[in-house]
């Protein structure tokens, strides 16, 4: 198996700036990075720690900010060296996808995919150069 840390935790908000000011100003971390997404109603926004250019918070704005304050959390990410791989071994134990079977490709060239864990909860498997 080739997971080597958790990635990030995506946050669904409502209001991306303030929740970038929130984040940096209350808990300290820095924007790393903010793009779009495949999904043009998605706004992303990546905080962590400058010096290690970690990511350990993801922002998402515009998937659904009407969800219970204790369904803000969107989901878990791993980083993996080798997406397919781990695709291939992911099926072979007959993980349930979400979304799509399908690999999903972010302006800056990171690709994903989202499975249920065994209570639903959703998971990320991430290849990214950083």
């Amino acid at each position: 198996m080739a997971v080597k840390r958790i990635e990030h935790v995506g946050i669904m908000v409502k209001d991306i700036e303030k929740s970038i000011q929130f984040y940096q100003e209350v808990i300290g971390l820095e924007l790393i990075k903010r793009m779009g997404h495949p999904n043009p109603n998605l706004t992303l926004a990546f905080l962590g720690f400058e010096e290690s250019q970690e990511t350990i918070v993801e922002l998402i704005q515009g998937y659904n900010s009407d969800l219970p304050t204790e369904g803000k959390v969107h989901h878990i990410c791993f980083k993996v060296d080798n997406l397919d791989e781990e695709i291939e071994r992911l099926k072979s134990l007959n993980v349930k996808f979400l979304l799509t079977e399908e690999i999903e490709t972010l302006p800056d060239g990171s690709r994903y995919i989202f499975f249920a864990g065994v209570d639903g909860e959703w998971i990320e498997f991430l290849e990214t150069t950083r």
